[in-house]
C-alpha cells in the first residue's frame, strides 16, 4: 500500500512532520545547491532541463504556471528559459525562496502545497521538482493541486522513484547510504537532513503506485516517463475538461 505521506520520524503526526521538514529545509538552504551539484555530479540540472523541454509544447505566453515546492528555483529558471509564460514560484520555506529570487524574477509565494492561497481553477500547469515526496499527505496534496488547476490543466511531478531493475535499486541504496548521507552531512553540516533525504526516497511510492494515486485523486491521462535507468520519473496528469472542481 502506498505511503500516506512523508514522516521524518514514526512518532510525528502530520503537523509535526510538516514543521520538521520546513525547519530542515530552512537549515540546509544556504548550501542546498552546492550539495545537490556534488551528489548528482550536475545531473540534477539535466533532469530539470529535460522536464522543461518536455513541457515546452504545452506552455503558451498566456499560460499561468505554478512551480510548487520551487526550492532554490532551478526548475522555475529552466522553465522560464524554455518558454515564456506567467510564472509563479511557491515554497513553504522562506530561506529557499530567498535563493529562488537570485535565479528568477517571477512572483513568489510562501505557501504550503496542502493549502494553496489560490482560487479554484486558476492555474494552467503545476510543476513540482523533487518536492512532492516531502508532502505529509500525498492524497491531500494531489487533491489541492487538482482544485487550483483549470479544466484541462496539467500536473507534472518530477521525483526520485524506485528503479524497476533490482540491480539499479541496489546500487542506489548503496549510493544513498555510503555516499549521499556522509557527503551531505559533511558539506551541509546537517546530519539529520541528509539522513532524512535518502530515507524519504526509499519510502516514496514507486512510479506505478504514484500514477495510481493520481488516477484515484481524479487526474486523467496519467502517465510517467523514467529518466536514467529509472532512478527518476516524470509523472503527468490532466484535470478533466468538464470538471466542476
Amino acid at each position: 500500500m502506498p505511503a500516506k505521506g512523508t514522516r521524518p520520524r514514526a512518532d510525528l503526526d502530520e503537523t509535526q512532520s510538516s514543521a520538521w521538514v520546513k525547519d530542515m529545509f530552512s537549515r540546509v538552504a544556504p548550501r542546498y545547491d552546492l550539495v545537490n551539484r556534488i551528489l548528482s555530479v550536475q545531473i540534477d540540472r539535466i533532469w530539470r532541463w529535460r522536464t522543461a523541454r518536455i513541457l515546452k509544447p504545452e506552455i503558451r505566453p498566456t499560460s499561468r504556471v505554478l512551480d510548487l515546492c520551487c526550492g532554490t528555483g532551478d526548475l522555475l529558471a529552466a522553465l522560464e528559459a524554455a518558454a515564456p509564460a506567467k510564472y509563479v514560484g511557491a515554497d513553504f520555506c522562506f530561506p529557499m525562496l530567498i535563493r529562488t529570487r537570485e535565479k528568477s524574477s517571477a512572483p513568489l509565494l510562501e505557501a504550503d502545497g496542502l493549502k494553496l492561497p489560490l482560487q479554484d481553477a486558476a492555474i494552467d500547469l503545476i510543476t513540482i521538482g523533487f518536492g512532492f515526496r516531502n508532502f505529509v499527505n500525498y492524497q491531500a496534496g494531489l487533491e489541492e493541486m487538482l482544485r487550483v488547476l483549470k479544466p484541462g490543466g496539467r500536473l507534472a511531478i518530477l521525483e526520485f522513484t524506485q528503479p524497476p531493475s533490482a540491480l539499479v535499486r541496489g546500487f542506489m541504496a548503496g549510493w544513498n547510504r555510503i555516499v549521499m548521507a556522509p557527503i551531505g552531512r559533511l558539506v551541509s553540516g546537517e546530519a539529520d537532513a541528509y539522513q532524512y533525504l535518502p530515507d524519504s526516497v526509499s519510502r516514496f511510492p514507486a512510479a506505478p503506485e504514484l500514477a495510481d494515486m493520481m488516477t484515484k485523486a481524479g487526474y486523467q491521462s496519467v502517465s510517467y516517463l523514467y529518466f536514467d535507468l529509472g532512478i527518476m520519473a516524470l509523472h503527468l496528469g490532466s484535470k478533466s475538461n468538464d470538471s466542476a472542481k
